[in-house]
């Protein structure tokens, strides 16, 4: 009976030991909380430090594709979601993101520009930032730049263009949107049309567009205009030759800006549900949000954060820029996006 009794004892300590263990590891694992995020979310350095020291949580940051692929991949994965938070659904792909239940609702108290919280009215996602997506020109280039949508299907100006496609780019989805808000249903597509005609250049996505097509990237590409944002001036002088020019290489044509907003939620289906609120909290902080201008070239969402220098004087953000609703874009975008397929690649 001693010798039984021993091991009893032996097997519930073990027991116990590893009992504590995997509560520890449980424990921990709860301290960490990871945000599913496009390829181009670059905070700077060590954001995330400050959140840390004061709450013991630990962020850690995974990419999935651009903002079309990111969502398609949550949608994918909605049981076993690849993290906690999700950055990065812009409102031309949110309605599919909250069709899919992908989000556990959460109203963050941060004092947010109050017609972004419009756009998510039961709180599914928390506006984060927004932007616009507009018509950029290579100043050197161009001395007598296009003012319009409709300048820009005269030839002269047409066979200098390059976009983005909006089956496959975020960005030419945007650009896509805002020339249906602009022309109407019933001449968008004959817009598209001439575009086509005039010898538009379209390639799969911003990256190629930008670095690769437009001149006015370090004058490596032949097109003198391409579809960008209304924050690509600053960027130009801050990562240009001259950081102290007056003026930015790349000009804007304002009239062609559509409006894009991102968003970041909880993903439904977390282990770390107060922990990815309190990210969300932090993500729309005060610190966090001043430090989106310069790392992610946007504008933040929360109001009473100044904008840096660069972004005051380069940056480019229309009061009426073009605008779709939500519910609009859930209602077309599909087939508008094959009516686009047809007219200028079929």
């Amino acid at each position: 009976m001693k010798l039984t009794s021993t091991r009893n004892i032996v097997a519930i300590g073990a027991l116990l030991a590893a009992t504590l263990l995997f509560a520890s590891a449980e424990a921990a694992t709860k301290r960490s909380v990871t945000i599913v995020a496009y390829d181009s979310f670059t905070p700077s350095k060590g954001i995330f430090d400050p959140f840390t020291k004061k709450t013991g949580i630990t962020v850690k940051v995974v990419t999935a594709g651009d903002g079309g692929a990111l969502v398609n991949k949550a949608i994918l994965t909605k049981g076993e979601p690849l993290g906690d938070v999700l950055w990065g659904v812009d409102n031309t792909f949110l309605s599919r993101a909250l069709k899919a239940a992908i989000f556990d609702p959460y109203h963050s108290s941060a004092p947010l520009d109050a017609a972004l919280r419009k756009l998510v009215p039961h709180d599914e996602v928390t506006p984060v930032d927004y932007g616009d997506v507009c018509v950029n020109y290579d100043r050197a280039r161009t001395p007598n730049p296009p003012t319009s949508l409709e300048d820009l299907a005269k030839p002269a100006f047409a066979r200098q263009l390059v976009v983005e496609s909006p089956a496959t780019s975020s960005t030419g989805l945007a650009f896509m949107l805002g020339t249906i808000a602009h022309f109407g249903q019933s001449r968008w597509r004959t817009y598209w049309a001439q575009l086509k005609t005039g010898g538009v250049k379209v390639v799969d996505g911003w990256d190629a567009a930008y670095n690769t097509e437009f001149s006015g990237s370090g004058g490596r590409g032949k097109r003198a205009l391409v579809v960008s944002y209304g924050s690509s001036p600053p960027a130009a002088v801050i990562f240009g030759k001259d950081p102290k020019a007056k003026v930015s290489p790349i000009g804007v044509v304002a009239s062609t800006c559509f409006r894009q907003v991102e968003f970041a939620g909880v993903l439904r289906n977390s282990k770390h549900t107060a922990e990815a609120r309190a990210v969300i909290d932090y993500l729309v902080g005060r610190e966090f949000q001043a430090d989106l201008p310069l790392s992610l070239f946007v504008f933040p969402a929360r109001t009473g954060v100044a904008w840096p220098e660069a972004f005051r004087r380069f940056a480019i953000a229309p009061t009426s820029p073009l605008r779709m609703s939500p519910a609009e874009i859930a209602a077309g975008r599909d087939r508008w996006i094959d009516e686009w397929s047809k007219t200028v690649e079929g």
